[in-house]
């Protein structure tokens, strides 16, 4: 095909051979001549004359025969290569006028043959001989097609969008068994070329786009704290600082063209177009930073929640997610934006640690729903997450003294967990509770039914829960957590209370208790076992403390909770306290403010335990702004986050799969060992060094 055409019919029928009904075609003089020869025989049989006749049109037949298979054969061939030539030549002239860019490639990628329209945009026909990646980076050898297959890429040739069809075809192919052909990488001796098609879709694409950016997104904003901010001041005050809020609201609303309506005192619903959602995404929700700092004084601060629904292709699809991410929003601890597509959850903001409510209707609200629920059903289940802690277990107990109260039966399932917990849990041995108080895995997938309530408590992971066949097993389930809502949180609830502001689930749930009708004083081993929760999630009462905190712990003292029997079960021994002091002088201080270390699980009866601890201490160490502490453990590698106030931990364990809360996170990792799980720990803080940097130039350069 590369090679030039011979300029006469006669060179090329030298070796010419005619294949099939062609060559079957000059055979039939041979044919006529041996029936003339017996036609000869048969009228000699019957009269010599006859014969003779016969015999005469034999010879003429024979020496017609030769000339045609002899003499004029050669000549016919000649006639067919010249038609095959013209006709070749009418193709080719027709593909090298056609608008299609068309071109013809070898097995390496060197342009071979092109149109005039395929030159057109190459512009650089000698780069495209030497090899077609030149022009187009994507086209390699090795991502060529097989024989009869296409291969299809986008590629971009300036302001155009072409797609680029490739298809293998052989050429001087053998014949060979099609329903046995081996397949082409195996077959050595076959010539074949590449042929490449460019197909302009720049209209295509730019409508694609506009139809995209023009699409209607819906998006919900909640103020968070809207009574703690304005019904508290007085009404001048309560006025000027809703008309400030509902203006940098609706400066927002302006920037992004959308139609806005408040439905509510303290919700908003609004509508934009498609094309505004990455501006605001690079600017990484700014109005939340923006409406924090409107109010912001030494009694209340006000922030805002949004959720935005995309990717569905009906519109009420959208507003469906909307409320879903603004439900996720929330359940996160608000003061921040979730975008929730088909699949996925993107997450802005949520830096600033949630402000405290201080009424208890929503606790007194759960409490009603809980024990309706309850009432309904034959008997609780309650669990908490893997690897269970003083908080988890807690919880259980607090949930097993409602249940009680109620008159129901109720199970803990507890399997392995903390060292910490087992003082606690031996204190339940007796006459006073049930001997099967306390089940495993195997026995409550036993007992879970449709008239059973599960309770998930101090978890909203699926997989993270501590027997999650149980959530598949009824249609009864709630959730009671403290820990900020993932992507993946569990979904099936008929109730949830999840609050990020709370210390721990047992100050949920020991509020819960109060709101109970009734409910029987707590006994000394319930109190100490909620107490002891609220102790450790608060690094002993130093960390996420709030007014409801205190007032809780009250409770639990009225109730008979023992604060210095709990505080001695859980004192360090001289050899623990060496070990976390090695650790701790181990320490890496990354990027002057990232505490990193590793815990040796040897030295430690429960060494996750131990590696919370050490991550607590190292926010004593000035100018720590975060600490990590990696802990090999069963196959994984735990990692203890922690930080004061500076650093958004959670956000940074989320990402390594795990999540927790702004100052007090965790993740679990499997498949790596300790330096690779520091090495991903550190590139997923650059990250977010990097796109804190980013977001604070994008808003400066905004403001200027």
């Amino acid at each position: 095909m590369a090679g030039k055409a011979p300029n006469k019919p006669t060179e090329v029928s030298q070796g010419f051979k005619l294949k099939g009904p062609l060559n079957n075609y000059f055979l039939w003089p041979l044919v006529f001549m041996v029936l003339f020869v017996g036609l000869t025989i048969y009228g000699y049989t019957k009269d010599v004359i006859i014969g003779n006749y016969c015999m005469a049109a034999t010879i003429i037949s024979g020496v017609f025969s030769l000339y045609l298979i002899f003499i004029s054969r050669r000549r016919i061939y000649g006639e067919l290569v010249r038609f095959a030539q013209d006709f070749g030549d009418y193709q080719r002239d027709i593909i090298d006028d056609m608008n299609l860019p068309f071109a013809i490639l070898s097995d390496d990628g060197h342009m071979l043959w092109s149109n005039a329209e395929f030159l057109k945009i190459i512009v650089n026909k000698k780069a495209a001989k030497r090899n077609i990646s030149n022009i187009f980076p994507d086209i390699l050898p090795d991502r060529f097609p097989g024989i009869g297959k296409d291969a299809e890429f986008n590629e971009t040739i300036g302001d155009k969008i072409y797609r680029v069809v490739l298809r293998r075809t052989l050429l001087n192919s053998k014949e060979n068994d099609n329903e046995h052909a081996l397949p082409f990488d195996r077959i050595a001796a076959v010539d074949s070329a590449i042929l490449i098609s460019l197909y302009d879709e720049t209209k295509i694409a730019e409508l694609t786009r506009m139809t995209v950016e023009e699409n209607l997104l819906v998006g919900l904003l909640y103020i968070d704290n809207y009574e703690e901010t304005f019904s508290e001041n007085d009404d001048v005050t309560q006025t000027l600082s809703l008309a400030i809020t509902e203006r940098r609201i609706n400066s927002f609303m302006s920037g992004i063209d959308a139609i806005c309506k408040k439905f509510e005192k303290d919700k908003y619903l609004f509508v934009f177009r498609e094309k505004f959602l990455d501006e605001i995404k690079e600017k990484n929700f700014s109005v939340l930073e923006d409406v924090r700092t409107t109010i912001n004084n030494n009694q209340t601060t006000c922030t805002i929640s949004i959720g935005i629904g995309t990717g569905s292709d009906s519109f009420n699809g959208r507003f469906n997610k909307a409320r879903a991410a603004i439900d996720l929003a929330l359940g996160r601890g608000g003061n921040q934006a979730v975008i929730k597509n088909d699949d996925s959850e993107e997450f802005f903001g949520g830096k600033e640690v949630k402000i405290e409510r201080t009424t208890r209707v929503k606790a007194r609200m759960k409490a009603y729903a809980l024990k309706e629920i309850m009432e309904n059903k034959e008997r609780v289940v309650i669990m908490g997450h893997q690897m269970g802690d003083l908080d988890s277990f807690g919880s259980c107990v607090g949930i097993y003294k409602i249940a009680k109260t109620l008159g129901k039966k109720a199970y803990i399932v507890l399997g392995e967990c903390s060292e910490t917990v087992y003082p606690i849990r031996d204190s339940f041995a007796g006459n006073k509770y049930d001997n099967d108080m306390i089940i495993d895995n195997e026995q409550a997938v036993n007992l879970v039914d449709e008239n059973t309530v599960l309770v998930v408590v101090d978890v909203n992971k699926a997989d993270r829960t501590q027997c999650p066949e149980l959530l598949e097993q009824t249609s009864s389930i709630v959730v009671i957590d403290h820990h900020r809502q993932a992507g993946n949180a569990i979904s099936n609830a008929i109730l949830f209370y999840i609050e990020p502001y709370a210390s721990s689930a047992c100050e949920m749930i020991s509020e819960i208790t109060q709101y109970i009708d009734g409910a029987d004083k707590l006994t000394v081993e319930e109190a100490n076992a909620l107490y002891a929760g609220i102790m450790i999630d608060t690094n002993y009462f130093t960390s996420k403390c709030g007014v409801r905190t205190f007032e809780t712990m009250a409770y639990l003292k009225r109730n008979g909770a023992d604060m210095v029997k709990v505080r001695k079960m859980f004192r360090e021994d001289i050899e623990e306290y060496r070990t976390k002091a090695q650790i701790i002088a181990n320490t890496e201080l990354y990027k002057d403010g990232y505490a990193i270390t590793v815990s040796n699980p040897q030295k430690s009866k429960d060494p996750t335990v131990l590696g919370a601890k050490v991550a607590n201490d190292l926010l004593n160490i000035d100018k720590v702004k975060a600490s990590f502490v990696l802990t090999p453990y069963n196959g994984q590698v735990f990692i203890s986050a922690r930080s004061m106030d500076d650093v958004n931990v959670q956000v940074l364990m989320e990402r390594m799969g795990g999540g927790g809360h702004l100052t007090m996170a965790g993740a679990q990792l499997e498949g790596e060992n300790v330096e690779e799980a520091k090495k991903s720990l550190k590139e997923v803080i650059d990250a977010q060094i990097q796109k804190e940097e980013i977001a604070k130039e994008k808003i400066a350069k905004s403001n200027n």
